[in-house]
């Protein structure tokens, strides 16, 4: 059988939720020599509006490049939370903002709820690469990618001069999802 995984990382436009689906469908199909695709979608007021990125990853040819059964849904926003969350899978996963998601949807599904923007913001001193902390975490929990074709995606697609900071989120993510899976 294919292996096959949906990915779906929601929020609001200025997170860098296009750029972490990049860095991801980049480490699958570049690095990791899987298929993969990425779509995005944001509302016209792109900063601050409803955001979304899709990443498709297979060992399989894929034939339709938007998620319908999530296995992975990331929450950076209520909103995105609230909207989103149903199309999650059964024994899929759900990862929010513990500070801006408040209030969780029931379903059969994992939830985790982690200080995503916190740790971006206190341990790596910018709260704008949570996108980053983010892929860390799903990269930890996942196992879908490996780590070393995330960080070579990181260093080829974050603005040059932020290489550093950006695999130092990443590092946070993934000792965050090291703690978890103790």
């Amino acid at each position: 059988m294919a292996f096959r995984y949906e990915v779906r990382l929601s929020g609001e436009g200025g997170q860098g939720l296009v750029l972490a689906g990049k860095i991801l469908a980049e480490a699958a199909a570049i690095y990791d020599d899987l298929n993969a695709t990425q779509s995005q979608s944001y509302g016209p007021e792109a900063r601050g509006g409803a955001s979304r990125s899709e990443v498709i990853i297979s060992d399989d040819d894929i034939d339709y490049p938007k998620a319908m059964n999530i296995d992975l849904l990331l929450a950076l926003t209520q909103e995105s939370c609230d909207k989103y969350s149903s199309d999650l899978k059964e024994n899929g996963i759900l990862l929010v903002d513990e500070e801006s998601v408040t209030h969780l949807p029931e379903g059969n599904f994992a939830v985790y709820k982690l200080p995503i923007i916190r740790t971006a913001r206190e341990e790596v001193g910018r709260a704008l690469v949570a996108n980053i902390v983010a892929l860390g975490i799903i990269a930890g929990l996942t196992n879908i990618i490996s780590i070393e074709a995330l960080n070579a995606a990181i260093e080829s697609r974050v603005p040059k001069g932020t290489e550093e900071m950006n695999l130092k989120a990443f590092q946070s993510g993934l000792d965050m999802a090291k703690k978890i899976k103790k």
